[in-house]
């Protein structure tokens, strides 16, 4: 079978390795798409995902659908369409009992955060442990199956700020997991969704996804002291101090962007005198269930999909995944349909 390894910065190449066999507790997933994440780029274009360094070839991915191509207990027949979930969770806390994402010592496809590295889904079968398998209902198409995982994610941000339903939400850079917790803030009831980018391409998504308003910052000035919720999904400093700034007085603001392991330069002084609570989001836990039976119920959530390259394209894939005016999610097709 293939794979695809990333062997340092902008170096990545297909080989050809040896289908894997299933242990006690494992399936073979056929892998039929795979979406490539902001981690899959840091890895790709810099060798690196903050202080995760590519030390050996990673195969990247855990934004995976496809089919079971073999079950040894004979539970799930070959080509039963399903989604992963990418975690192995690590040592358990009992004061963490309910987070077990958040417990040390975890795993997560397609990563270099262990030694040796957690080789991930962009290959074209891949072992993963039983209860990481998701079987999906008949009505979901495996291709809109690929968005369970960062639909996940932003689902988590939105549940850290409780029921959004009735509020006014902002959600500040759409990207695909900005697009998603638009998606995800609509589909909660949210009276109105505003989002915000540097972009009219990604604002131009986000209101064909439920947004009610879309603001460019570069031109468009963002209420102050007016959303109940913000949803920070960018990571740049800039757009979390406007989060902090456009926050109501004892709203919420939830950091669901990355950003990077340094110090940075923040306005915190509204996040102070309006008493905001505001809540860090790290991946998340159970709410892929949750993001099966919204994607699911809400077929135009795929929108969110602008482009599905071919495996044996991989550079374009990533090249094209980097240019958010360009794209929203990108997807791998690792096997031609039918």
């Amino acid at each position: 079978m293939r794979a695809a390894f990333i062997d340092s910065r902008e170096t990545i190449r297909i080989a050809d390795i040896a289908t894997p066999q299933p242990a006690e507790g494992q399936v073979r997933v056929r892998i039929d798409y795979v979406g490539i994440c902001g981690s899959d780029l840091h890895y790709y274009f810099e060798g690196a995902n903050g202080a995760f360094v590519v030390r050996e070839p990673l195969i990247p991915g855990h934004e995976v659908s496809g089919r079971i191509d073999h079950d040894p207990t004979g539970e799930w027949p070959v080509g039963t369409p399903v989604t992963v979930h990418p975690a192995t969770f690590g040592e358990h806390r009992d004061d963490l009992a309910d987070a077990p994402h958040l417990w040390p010592g975890g795993a997560y496809l397609g990563s270099a955060s262990t030694w040796p590295h957690t080789q991930g889904g962009l290959v074209e079968q891949l072992l993963i442990d039983r209860e990481m398998v998701r079987p999906l209902p008949p009505t979901l198409p495996v291709r809109r199956a690929v968005l369970a995982e960062p639909l996940a994610v932003a689902l988590h941000g939105l549940g850290k700020a409780g029921d959004v339903a009735g509020k006014k939400v902002l959600v500040t850079g759409v990207g695909p997991i900005g697009l998603l917790a638009v998606a995800a803030a609509v589909a909660a009831g949210a009276a109105e969704v505003t989002a915000t980018d540097v972009f009219d391409e990604p604002l131009e998504r986000a209101l064909a996804l439920g947004a009610s308003t879309a603001l460019n910052v570069t031109r468009d000035e963002v209420p102050a002291n007016t959303y109940d919720v913000v949803l920070e999904c960018s990571g740049v400093a800039a757009s979390i101090n406007t989060a902090l700034a456009a926050v109501a007085i004892a709203g919420t603001v939830v950091q669901v962007g990355m950003v990077p392991d340094a110090e940075r330069p923040l306005n915190i002084a509204a996040f102070i005198a309006k008493e905001v609570t505001w809540s860090g989001t790290f991946r998340f836990h159970d709410e892929i269930d949750e993001a099966v039976a919204l994607l699911d119920a809400n077929p135009g959530i795929e929108d969110v999909i602008t482009h599905v390259i071919p495996a044996d394209r991989p550079v374009d894939a990533f090249t094209v995944a980097r240019d958010s005016r360009a794209s929203g999610k990108v997807v791998v097709q690792v096997w031609p349909e039918g």
